[in-house]
């Protein structure tokens, strides 16, 4: 009988691991992404991926969900500049020493280039996605990583990187809400490389940090806008203000028009769904999918959504036309999971942040731990080639 029974649980455990082995795999975020309209069975994350819509040589695939979280709790950092809900400042003249002279840990006596100081005085955490404008201070900055920034913490050191390559001085020693997501060639030395000389390098429109598409795609026509024109449209009136690239006639005409585009195409193609929300979209250039950005449900993605568009665009509008088009099949596979170098920052009970690459792809992850574990921004992409030094 002993004999048995043995027999019978080693089946069963045999059993249990065969089926762990199947389930756990297919319950990670981006596995197995379906495509709604073109291959039967959702995603085990609910995501599915409806018809792209192209103009030009920029091709947008939305991501779908049946699943909307509820993402209330939560606060974008441009709602939280605009109701005073959060304060972003340069350091050494928004905090003072305390009052036994030591200077808060963390922090310096003077402004920096590289870190800014945050306060979330408001009654939601506060999130924070890497590529984002501030505008003022001595300089425009960009956020260096995605992060959550809880209610009622205490002055927080925030790493940024500076985008103005020239200007140190500023009437005002505040920062208030751009509304601007740098585009991709720039966010991904922020995001992923974590290198100020390769942002200033993006900046400028140098070759060597920015992505050059598929080598293999047939140019149709050189691109609507040259680096040397972004460039040029940035380090107006002696400075780089990212900002002056919608500021910059006719280059922020182009930007809006193109843009304007893509936005009604997008509404057309996604608004007969039913059932689903738009929770993030999939990027392709040309032929080559690049770039994706998904969020935890549709009203975070409608957030940041006017902004990243506008960010797609100016890369769109850098790159080469090519008569090809990226499928949903290309895109399918680019949400493929992988597996390869991980790196993870947390702030135990607030958030898990985790960057995984392995060759040319990268993928980050924010996971906000309360109320409840929900991974709030997803973001994957195809990194640019071989970079050189960059040297100050």
């Amino acid at each position: 009988m002993q004999r048995k029974w043995g027999t019978v649980f080693a089946i069963l455990t045999a059993a249990t691991l065969i089926l762990l082995a199947v389930i756990v795999p297919a319950t990670n975020l981006g596995t197995n992404v379906g495509a709604s309209g073109a291959r039967p069975g959702p995603a085990p994350t609910g995501w599915q991926l409806a018809q792209p819509v192209t103009y030009q040589n920029l091709t947008i695939f939305p991501v779908v969900s049946g699943q909307d979280a509820d993402t209330s709790d939560f606060v974008t950092l441009d709602e939280a500049l605009a109701s005073g809900g959060a304060v972003v400042a340069e350091q050494g003249e928004y905090l003072r020493r305390t009052r036994d002279g030591n200077i808060p840990l963390g922090f310096s006596s003077g402004p920096q280039v590289n870190q800014l100081v945050l306060i979330n005085r408001g009654k939601r955490p506060l999130i924070l996605l890497a590529g984002e404008v501030v505008s003022g201070g001595k300089q425009d900055r960009i956020i260096g990583k995605d992060r959550i920034v809880p209610i009622g913490a205490q002055p927080l050191p925030l790493d940024v990187f500076c985008v103005e390559h020239g200007r140190w001085t500023g009437a005002s020693n505040e920062f208030s809400a751009a509304k601007t997501m740098v585009h991709p060639s720039v966010r991904e030395e922020a995001a992923v490389e974590q290198n100020q000389q390769q942002v200033w390098a993006a900046v400028r429109g140098e070759a060597d940090a920015v992505g050059g598409g598929n080598p293999t795609a047939v140019p149709a026509a050189p691109p609507a806008l040259t680096r040397q024109a972004l460039a040029g449209a940035i380090a107006s009136a002696g400075t780089q203000s990212y900002q002056m690239i919608y500021k910059s006639s006719p280059i922020g005409i182009s930007v809006e028009t193109f843009a304007e585009e893509i936005s009604r195409r997008f509404e057309g193609a996604t608004s007969g769904l039913k059932g689903e929300r738009v929770v993030g979209v999939v990027v392709a250039f040309g032929d080559e999918v690049a770039w994706s950005d998904i969020f935890a449900s549709s009203k975070l993605f409608n957030a940041y959504w006017p902004k990243l568009l506008r960010s797609y665009v100016v890369e769109a509008m850098t790159r080469p036309a090519v008569r090809e088009a990226a499928s949903l099949d290309d895109a399918r596979d680019f949400l493929r999971p992988v597996t390869g170098h991980i790196e993870q920052e947390s702030e135990p009970g607030v958030y898990d942040w985790r960057k995984q690459s392995v060759g040319r792809l990268a993928e980050i992850q924010l996971e906000a731990l309360a109320p409840k574990p929900l991974t709030l921004h997803y973001l994957r992409v195809l990194r640019s080639g071989e970079r050189s030094i960059f040297v100050r």
